[in-house]
Parts: structure tokens; C-alpha cells; sequence
């Protein structure tokens, strides 16, 4: 591809750089030009500055204490990272991410919250998300119980025009409704008002932010090395036809959150007709002799911190590596710097990075089982015993291998235990073998990586774990509980996987206590005897 043209090309919108040979209809062409309005959100977004301010203001004058974001993917990420890399202060509400349908995280937030001095921002582009809406339908209940009318005035709205959450806010009269642009598709939308509602509560100045991503921007219209957007998605792009498809992204500790929202971008965006990026953005850096040759590395670094890695040593041992350097305070370009750079990586490798052809498959399945529960009152599911999940791992473990990777999915409550427990499985399968590991936890990575590994390479093992809940909490207005609704998106999405051809063993715990000691005990017993 012409790399001098494809700049200009890309800021004039258009389509055909995204539309390789055999896949041109004008259907497409009509969906990326609806997915392209990120390009001027650095700009377009300035007139929203003032309302999102405003906002801000308001949470304050009301002594808000805690807001709670309602959202998936492209509609919380970003504010995850906002969250974590900034110091709030101190008479400002502290934000909490809330993307799961996980019983014991939402009935834990219910317990300590004090409803009067809590907020909560429910975020959905599509406005009919099921996590997001069912999150809604619980946490409104508990709010108009507590608060009766005065509920209202504790909410807030995201969304496109015209959705299902338009109406529901209009109808339910949430304090404010913001209407975003529709032509930002939800992984792009980072610098857009699913970005700048939350950045605006915490504190976050929202006009610096957008004028250093109106920087990146203009430095996105140049060609050549001055263009970094343009560096790092060749360098991607490259990689990826090169066999080093493990994008595996080095990050200092203040901006590690950034890595899950670097993970959905690229892999939502690249993997699909066989081909993208794998980021790994979660693993502790070891020695360059623990990675396989299907690796690329892109080091990120601030003025303040370096990463935790040696990179000298990466480098010298042959693998691929791009050193990046970002102001401490330019939060904004780096979200440019990605997103352009995952437009331009689209583009080289002949892919539309702007749709998710195979997310919505585990959504139908997910669907089809809760309309089979609603009926039957039971899923129809038999998880294996413990010596079926352990000879089911061991078996997938003695064969991995670079270019295979290992994706855990897990199920289970976020708890420091489990996830103990499963680093330090990633670090034995790391060692033992060179091949990659990634961690998503369910159902947030159905909205982020999960159309990769059923529309990437075919290089994908999987492990998906699964556990009782202790409790059962109805979703309210619907025949199921949030334990039912984990279960068969978890489900849903393994069978999704297994459809695709993908290799998948599953590990389920009964007892909903001491689910850290069962969990390690299978995965040392599978660990025995498995190369």
C-alpha cells in the first residue's frame, strides 16, 4: 500500500482504503463513513466542554461522593484509564467502573452505597447493551427504594440518538441525557462524551485534554517519521504479516489501565478474516528468553516513568520493538495516537477495522440460552467434574506452542486470590513453552477481544473458567439472575469458540467459598505432566 497517499486518503474519508479486492459493496462503503467522526472529535467535541463542566459542577454543589459508571467496552474503558492515571481530588466524587454482570461485585456496591450521595452514569452506544441495561434495572430498584422520585436526579445518560436508553431516560427523567455523535463508532469513542462526561467528574481539565489530542491529530496529517500514528500502525501492521502478531505493549505502573483499553481497540479492530493483532498488555515483563518468535513490542514510556522492562535486552535478542514517549499530561494524544494508528494497521493488513462481525455471535447464543432458561427454568448445562477439567487442560497445555496463545476467560468474582492463581499459571505456560497468555475476565472481554479469537488467526487455546455463585439476585423485569445471565454469556461464548474449530477446556467450581485454593489445586494438578 501507497503509505505517501494513504494519509490524505484516510482524513478524506475515504472508504476504499478499508475495502480490499473482493469486499467492495456499497453497504460497506456507507457503514465506515458512519464510523469515521473520531478523525474531528478532538475539535467537534470542544462546544461540549462547557455542559460536561457543568455537569462536574453539579456533582459537587450536591457533595456526590461516589459515581458509578454502567458500561462495556468502548463505553467504559477509556474512563478506566482516565480513573486510574489521574489524582482526584479530594472534593471531587471518586469514579467506579462497573462493567460485569457478576452478583457478588454488583450486591457488594448495593451494600455500602449511601444513595444519596451517589450518582450513576449508565453509558451505551447502542442504548440496549444487556450488561449495561440489566446494571440500570438493578440500581435503579435499589435507588427508588431509597430515594423514591428523587432517584431521577442520581442519573445520568450516554448514548446515540434514538436509542432504547434515550427513551428510558427521557421517560424515568434522568438529570441529563448527552446524545453523542453516531458516526463515532464505541472503541473510537474515547475522546468523545463517553470519554469526557466521566473525565469532567473526576476532575480532569476536558479542554486540555482534546487540545493535546488536537495535537497528535495534526501530527497525524503528516507523512513520513514525523507522523507516529502512521509509524505505529505500519509497525503493527508489519509485524503481524511478519508472523509477530503478539502485539505486547510495555507500560509504566501510572499507565497500566491504559493497556485494557489499547487491548479492545486493536484486537476488536484487527482481528477478523484470519489475520490482526493480539495485544498482550497485562504481563509482567520477563526475560527476553521467555518469549516465543511471535512477538512484537511496543515500549511506552512518560517523562516521569520508564517501563518495567529491560527493552535493551528484548531488542538485542532480535525481537521487533518501537519505543514510544508521551507528556505525563497528554493522556488525549496518546487515545489519537492509537486510534489513528489502529486505522492505518486496518488499512495494510486489508481488513474494515471499524465493524465486529463475529461479537454478535456469543450475544445470539447468550440470547438463545436465557429464552431456553425462561422456559425450562434451568440452563442446559453439565460442567465438567474436576479430573474431566484437569485432563481437558493438561491436554491443551502439551501441545501449546508459538504461534498458539493461551486465552483465559474467566468467570469468576475478581478476587486477589483467583487472579493469583491464574498468574501463576500465565508464568509456568510462559516459561515451560514461550507461547503467549492473556487474561479476560467475563463478560468484559466479549466486548474486546472476543472477536478476535473467533475472527483472528487460528491460533487461539482457550481456558474458560466458570463457579457457583454464593447468591441469586434477580435482574429486575426479567426471568433470570445475574448468576443466570454470567452463566450463558459464558456458555454462549464457548460455544461460539468450539463452532469456530477453537481448542477450549473449561474448569468449573462448585463451592462458591475457598474458590482460590480449588482453583489452583486443578490448575497445579494440570500443570503435572503436561510439558
Amino acid at each position: 500500500m501507497d503509505l505517501e497517499s494513504l494519509v490524505p486518503r484516510i482524513w478524506n474519508r475515504d472508504a476504499s482504503v478499508w475495502m480490499p479486492a473482493g469486499r467492495e459493496s456499497e453497504t460497506t462503503a456507507r457503514a465506515i463513513a458512519n464510523r469515521l467522526a473520531w478523525l474531528e472529535a478532538p475539535a467537534t467535541m470542544r462546544e461540549h466542554v462547557a455542559r460536561v463542566d457543568a455537569l462536574a459542577d453539579a456533582a459537587r454543589a450536591d457533595t456526590v461522593r461516589d459515581v458509578y459508571l454502567l458500561g462495556m467496552g468502548g463505553s467504559s474503558l477509556c474512563a478506566e484509564v482516565m480513573r486510574t492515571s489521574h489524582r482526584r481530588e479530594a472534593d471531587r466524587p471518586e469514579l467506579h467502573v462497573l462493567d460485569t454482570t457478576d452478583e457478588q461485585a454488583l450486591t457488594s456496591v448495593s451494600a455500602r452505597m449511601d444513595p444519596d450521595r451517589t450518582w450513576f452514569l449508565v453509558a451505551s452506544k447502542s442504548g440496549g447493551t444487556v450488561e449495561v441495561m440489566s446494571m440500570e434495572r438493578y440500581f435503579w430498584a435499589r435507588m427508588h427504594a431509597a430515594l423514591g422520585a428523587r432517584a431521577a436526579r442520581h442519573f445520568v445518560a450516554i448514548t446515540d440518538p434514538g436509542t432504547p436508553l434515550q427513551s428510558r431516560a427521557r421517560g424515568r427523567g434522568y438529570r441529563e441525557t448527552f446524545i453523542n455523535p453516531p458516526d463515532i463508532g464505541g472503541r473510537f469513542s474515547a475522546l468523545s462524551l463517553f470519554g469526557l462526561v466521566p473525565a469532567a467528574i473526576i476532575g480532569i481539565d476536558v479542554d486540555h485534554l482534546l487540545r493535546t489530542a488536537a495535537d497528535m491529530a495534526a501530527g497525524c496529517r503528516e507523512t513520513g517519521v514525523a507522523n507516529s500514528g502512521l509509524s505505529l500502525g505500519t509497525f503493527i501492521a508489519r509485524e503481524c504479516t511478519r508472523g509477530r502478531d503478539k502485539l505486547t505493549v510495555l507500560l509504566p505502573p501510572s499507565l497500566r489501565m491504559l493497556g485494557l483499553w489499547i487491548e479492545q481497540l486493536v484486537a476488536e479492530s484487527t482481528g477478523k478474516h484470519g489475520t490482526g493483532a493480539l495485544p498482550v498488555v497485562d504481563e509482567d515483563p520477563q526475560a527476553a528468553a521467555a518469549y516465543g518468535n511471535d512477538r512484537a513490542f511496543v515500549s511506552l514510556e512518560t517523562e516521569h516513568e520508564e517501563v518495567r522492562a529491560d527493552v535493551a535486552a528484548i531488542e538485542v535478542a532480535g525481537h521487533p520493538l518501537l519505543r514510544l514517549t508521551m507528556r505525563a499530561d497528554a493522556l488525549g494524544a496518546e487515545f489519537f495516537r492509537w486510534e489513528f494508528a489502529t486505522a492505518v494497521a486496518g488499512a495494510a493488513l486489508g481488513i474494515n477495522p471499524f465493524d465486529e462481525p463475529n461479537v454478535q455471535e456469543a450475544k445470539d447464543r447468550t440470547k438463545a440460552l436465557l429464552a431456553q432458561f425462561a422456559q425450562a427454568s434451568a440452563l442446559p448445562d453439565t460442567p465438567p467434574s474436576e479430573e474431566q477439567s484437569v485432563n481437558a487442560l493438561r491436554s491443551i497445555l502439551s501441545t501449546l506452542t508459538p504461534p498458539q496463545y493461551l486465552g483465559i476467560l474467566s468467570y469468576l468474582p475478581v478476587e486477589s486470590g483467583s487472579l493469583e492463581a491464574i498468574e501463576e499459571l500465565r508464568s509456568v505456560v510462559r516459561d515451560r513453552t514461550c507461547a503467549a497468555t492473556t487474561l479476560g475476565i467475563g463478560p468484559r472481554y466479549l466486548h474486546s477481544t472476543g472477536q478476535y479469537h473467533k475472527g483472528g488467526p487460528e491460533t487461539g487455546t482457550f481456558l474458560v473458567i466458570t463457579g457457583e455463585d454464593a447468591t441469586t439476585t434477580q435482574v429486575p423485569d426479567t426471568p433470570y439472575s445475574f448468576s443466570v445471565l454470567k452463566r450463558a454469556q459464558a456458555i454462549g461464548d464457548l460455544q461460539a469458540l468450539q463452532a469456530h474449530g477453537r481448542k477450549v477446556a473449561r474448569v468449573h467450581l462448585r463451592a462458591p467459598r475457598r474458590r482460590a485454593d480449588a482453583l489452583r489445586r486443578v490448575l497445579t494438578a494440570a500443570l503435572t505432566g503436561a510439558r
